[in-house]
C-alpha cells in the first residue's frame, strides 16, 4: 500500500500544476452546483409555498403520509439537509413531535436523491450539448429576472437560472476530472489511477479500503455540508473514470452520514426533543449505512455487473443506486420508529433536577423555509389573539364583579403576552430579509400591524382591570342600566374577536363584512353609552367617579373593537377580494 501511494505521487512540476488547475477548475463547478441547487431550491420554494405548508400541515397524521411529506418537501426544496433543521426547528417549538419528525426525516432521505438525477441527468452522452441547452436556459432566466417587472416571471427566471448553473458547474466538473485522464500514458493519468487502486478501487471484501472510502464520504460531506455537491463530484469522478462505481457506491453511503452533522449543529442549544430529533437523523442514516456497507462488501461486484448490463452509464446508476437505499433503509427501518425514538431518548437525557427552559415562541431554524416560517408566524399570533383575548376577558370578570384579587394573575399574563409580541416582532425582522415572494412579503407587512393592534388591545384591556380595582377599592358601581349597556358592549366585541380570528387565522375574507357591521355597531353602541351617561348624570342617578370610569370604560371598550377589526383588515393587503381565499 505504502509503495503504490509512492509510486501515485511521482510527478514533475508541470504534472502538479496540471493537477492544481483542474482542481480548481473543479472547486469552481461545485461552488456553480451549489449555488444554482440553492437558486433552483428558493425559487421553487417560493413557488410551491402555499403546498409546502398543506404539505407539513397533513404530516402529523401518520407516519407513511410524514415520509411522503418529507420526499415532497425535500424535492421541492432540494436540500434534506434545509428540511432536517426546519423539523429540528418544529420539534424545538413544540409544534410536531419526535415520532412525526422522525418519519419526516425518513423522507427527506428519499427526497434529496433527486439531486443524484438532476447530476446524472447532465452527464449522460453528450455533455457538452445537454449543458449548452440548459447554459442558454440560465441566460434566458437571467434576462427574465433583469427586464421583467412582474414577481412570478421573476420567480421563473431565478428557477431557470439555478437549474442551469446546476448544469454549468456539473460540466464544469466532469470536463476538469476528464482532462487529467485524457492522455492514458501521462504521468498525472497514470498517478491518478494508481493512486484509486491503492485505495481499494474494485476490492469485494470488508478491508479497512472501504472503510476509508466510506469516512471519506462522510468527512467531506459534513465539511461542506451539502450531500448533493458531493454526490455531483462522485458522478463526475465516475464519469471520468477515474473512480469505479463499486467506489462510488461506499462513498454514497459515507455521503449519508456525513449530511446530518447540520442537523446535529443546528440542534445545540436547543430542547431535549429537538436534540434527540437530530438524534434520530444521526442513528437513521448510520444504522441504513452500515447495513448497506455490510452486504456490499460481499455483493458490490454482483450489483455493479447487473447495474451494467440493465443500465449501462454509470452517472445514473449511481443515481438509482443512491435512490434504492434510501427507500429500502426507510422500508427496513420504518416499523421500528417507536424503538429508535426509545434510543434517542436513552441517548439524549433530560438533565435531573434542572427544568427545561421554556422554547421560544418561533425557532429560528425555520428560517431555512420562509415559506413554512410564515405560516407558522400566522398561528403564532392566533395564539396570543387568543391569550390576550382571554386576559380582556378576565379584566373585564373583575370589573362586573368589583372583585380585583386577580389582579397580579392578569398582570404576569399581560407581562407574558408582551414578551412574545416583542419576540415575534424581532422574528419578523429576520423573515422579512429571508427570500420571501410578493404574497409573503406582504403577509410579514401586515404582520406588523397585526404586532401592534394585539399589543394596543393588551393595553386597554389593563385599563379596564385597573377601572375594576379602583372600583373595588373606592367601593364604587354602576346603574342597572349601565350594566346592561356594558354587557351589550361585550357581546358585540366577542362577536367581532370572532370573525376577526376567522378573517387572519384563515385567511378568509368572507368575513370582513361581518366584522365591518359589528364595528360600526360598536361605534354606535360608544355614542349611546355616552348618551345614556350625560342622562343620568343630569338625573342624578350616576355619581360622578363610578361616571368618570364609566366614560373611560366606554372609550377602552370602543378601541379595541377597532383594533380587532384592523387586525380582521390586515388580510386584504394579500387576500384579494375574493370571497373566500384559499391560501392558508
Amino acid at each position: 500500500m505504502a509503495l503504490s501511494l509512492l509510486d501515485a505521487v511521482s510527478l514533475n512540476v508541470e504534472d502538479v500544476l496540471t493537477i492544481v488547475n483542474n482542481l480548481l477548475l473543479m472547486l469552481g463547478g461545485v461552488a456553480a452546483f451549489i449555488i444554482g441547487m440553492n437558486m433552483m431550491g428558493n425559487g421553487l420554494e417560493k413557488a410551491a409555498g402555499k403546498p409546502i405548508r398543506r404539505l407539513m400541515g397533513k404530516a402529523t397524521k401518520n407516519r407513511f403520509l410524514g415520509i411522503v411529506t418529507g420526499a415532497a418537501v425535500t424535492a421541492i426544496v432540494t436540500s434534506s439537509s434545509a428540511t432536517t433543521v426546519m423539523i429540528v426547528g418544529f420539534v424545538n417549538v413544540g409544534l410536531m413531535t419526535l415520532a412525526q419528525a422522525t418519519s419526516l426525516i425518513m423522507g427527506a432521505n428519499i427526497g434529496t436523491t433527486i439531486t443524484a438525477f438532476i447530476s446524472a441527468i447532465s452527464t449522460t452522452g453528450g455533455t457538452l450539448e445537454i449543458t449548452s441547452i440548459f447554459a442558454f436556459i440560465a441566460f434566458v432566466g437571467a434576462l427574465m429576472t433583469m427586464i421583467s417587472k412582474n414577481e412570478k416571471v421573476k420567480r421563473v427566471g431565478v428557477i431557470l437560472e439555478g437549474l442551469g448553473l446546476i448544469f454549468v458547474g456539473m460540466n464544469t466538473m466532469s470536463s476538469s476530472m476528464a482532462t487529467l485522464i485524457k492522455d492514458t500514458d501521462s504521468n498525472v493519468s497514470i498517478a491518478i489511477q494508481n493512486l484509486f487502486v491503492a485505495i481499494g478501487a474494485g476490492k469485494d471484501t470488508l478491508t479497512w479500503e472501504i472503510i476509508v472510502l466510506f469516512l471519506l464520504g462522510a468527512l467531506i460531506t459534513g465539511l461542506v455540508q451539502s450531500s448533493a455537491a458531493v454526490t455531483a463530484i462522485v458522478i463526475s469522478l465516475a464519469s471520468a473514470n477515474l473512480i469505479t462505481f463499486p467506489m462510488a457506491m461506499f462513498i454514497i453511503l459515507g455521503t449519508n452520514v456525513g449530511t446530518t452533522v447540520t442537523a446535529m449543529l443546528s440542534s445545540i442549544g436547543t430542547s431535549v426533543n429537538a436534540r434527540r430529533t437530530a438524534m434520530v437523523h444521526l442513528m437513521f442514516n448510520i444504522i441504513g449505512s452500515v447495513i448497506f456497507m455490510i452486504v456490499l462488501a460481499f455483493t458490490s461486484k454482483y450489483v455493479s455487473a447487473f447495474l451494467d448490463k440493465a443500465i449501462g452509464i454509470v452517472s445514473w446508476e449511481i443515481a438509482i443506486f443512491h435512490m434504492c437505499f434510501n427507500i429500502l433503509t426507510t422500508l427496513i427501518l420504518v416499523p421500528f420508529i417507536k424503538y429508535l425514538v426509545k434510543l434517542a431518548c436513552i441517548i439524549v437525557r433530560e438533565k435531573k433536577g434542572k427544568p427545561e427552559e421554556t422554547a421560544e415562541p418561533l425557532d429560528s431554524r425555520i428560517l431555512k423555509t420562509p415559506a413554512i416560517a410564515v405560516g407558522q408566524t400566522r398561528k403564532e399570533f392566533c395564539r396570543v389573539m387568543d391569550d390576550t383575548y382571554s386576559n380582556y376577558r378576565l379584566a373585564l370578570d373583575m370589573l362586573t364583579s368589583r372583585n380585583a384579587s386577580e389582579k397580579e394573575k392578569f398582570t404576569e399574563e399581560k407581562k407574558r403576552i408582551d414578551g412574545i409580541c416583542e419576540y415575534l416582532t424581532k422574528f419578523l425582522v429576520k423573515l422579512s430579509l429571508s427570500e420571501l415572494s410578493e404574497v409573503d412579503e406582504n403577509k410579514v407587512s401586515s404582520f406588523y400591524h397585526v404586532a401592534s393592534d394585539i399589543g394596543r388591545i393588551g393595553d386597554y384591556s389593563e385599563n379596564i382591570a385597573n377601572y375594576a380595582e379602583k372600583m373595588a377599592d373606592d367601593d364604587l358601581n354602576f346603574s342597572e342600566h349601565a350594566w346592561d349597556e356594558v354587557r351589550e358592549m361585550d357581546t358585540l366585541i366577542s362577536r367581532l374577536y370572532n370573525y376577526a380570528e376567522k378573517a387572519f387565522g384563515g385567511i378568509d375574507v368572507s368575513y370582513l363584512s361581518n366584522a365591518e357591521f359589528v364595528e360600526k355597531d360598536i361605534d354606535k353602541m360608544s355614542d349611546q353609552m355616552r348618551e345614556s351617561h350625560l342622562r343620568r348624570t343630569a338625573e342624578n342617578r350616576c355619581t360622578p367617579e363610578a361616571g368618570a370610569i364609566f366614560l373611560e370604560l366606554t372609550i377602552s371598550m370602543e378601541r379595541i373593537g377597532g383594533h380587532l377589526k384592523n387586525i380582521a383588515d390586515s388580510i386584504r393587503m394579500y387576500a384579494g377580494t375574493s370571497s373566500l381565499a384559499t391560501a392558508k
